[in-house]
């Protein structure tokens, strides 16, 4: 399914509730809206539209709305990323690797995430 684009803001909230599980406007507002100086109107407008833009679902528990998510935030990251490499980047992820090769502190964590990821295309690359 080809899904409208979200904001940091609409992403950030979307991590919020895939770690927290399901949960109402109000405990959302509470818990994330409020570290954030934002109003439970505000909060309930983000979670309108997401489940608009079929990013959550909701359902009625006794009286009360119950949002969760209906894909995972990885896979939202993986779709954003690949759309500004396609429409930012033109589709190159040189300006990308340059960034990131200029960056002060790589994580050694990091590091190894990428160093597989690099594997994991070579050894896709020779099996074509």
């Amino acid at each position: 399914m080809n899904r409208k684009s979200i904001g940091d803001q609409e992403l950030a909230l979307l991590q919020y509730l895939a770690e927290q599980g399901d949960a109402s406007v109000g405990e959302v507002a509470s818990g994330y809206g409020e570290p954030r100086g934002l109003a439970r109107s505000t909060v309930l407008t983000m979670m309108e539209r997401l489940r608009a833009k079929a990013y959550l679902r909701r359902r009625k528990v006794g009286g009360v709305y119950r949002y969760s998510t209906a894909t995972q935030p990885d896979d939202v990251m993986r779709s954003a990323v690949g759309k500004f490499v396609a429409n930012t980047l033109q589709g190159s992820v040189s300006p990308f690797v340059a960034w990131m090769s200029q960056r002060a502190q790589v994580s050694d964590d990091e590091l190894a995430e990428l160093e597989s990821l690099v594997a994991d295309l070579q050894s896709r690359r020779k099996e074509d």
